[in-house]
């Protein structure tokens, strides 16, 4: 064989073989590079496609996925009606978790409001927030109630 004749016959072994080296990626293989947040770059770099988007930003790979924050965060305070005395000052955070006075308390949510209870008194935060002035608050007991109002 001659230079020449060789060098084609290279050439006609490389574009045979180019095609096969771009085709798509096995499908199973790209789910879990999406599940994981993680490329195939960033794979070789230690990004470990068995993890999940959040675990692979902790270690450093992309981004966490962000939370959405709740329409209700925030500090609210609940008053007397009648003589406008502040009852309670309530905290939520971004995943609706409650403080009623610096105490942790259970909440959960009832027919689209956020209700929590402490001894005798039920507070409701409304969650649709097109509605202004409808967060209060009852207590069983003393058979009385008052507004709530984001500080």
């Amino acid at each position: 064989m001659n230079t020449r004749t060789h060098a084609a016959f290279g050439a006609a072994i490389v574009g045979l073989l180019l095609p096969l080296a771009a085709q798509a990626i096995d499908p199973a293989y790209a789910k879990k590079l999406e599940r994981s947040g993680c490329t195939q770059v960033t794979e070789a770099q230690g990004c470990d496609i068995n993890k999940t988007k959040a675990e692979n930003a902790k270690a450093g790979f992309g981004a966490a996925p962000v939370a959405a924050a709740s329409a209700l965060a925030g500090t609210w305070i609940a008053r007397n009606a009648e003589t406008n005395q502040v009852v309670s000052t309530i905290r939520v955070d971004k995943n609706n978790k409650v403080t009623v006075n610096g105490k942790p308390v259970a909440a959960k949510f009832v027919d689209g409001a956020l209700q929590f209870k402490v001894g005798f008194i039920t507070y409701t935060l409304r969650g649709d927030r097109r509605l202004p002035n409808e967060d209060s608050w009852f207590d069983s007991d003393a058979q009385s109630t008052g507004p709530i109002r984001r500080q």
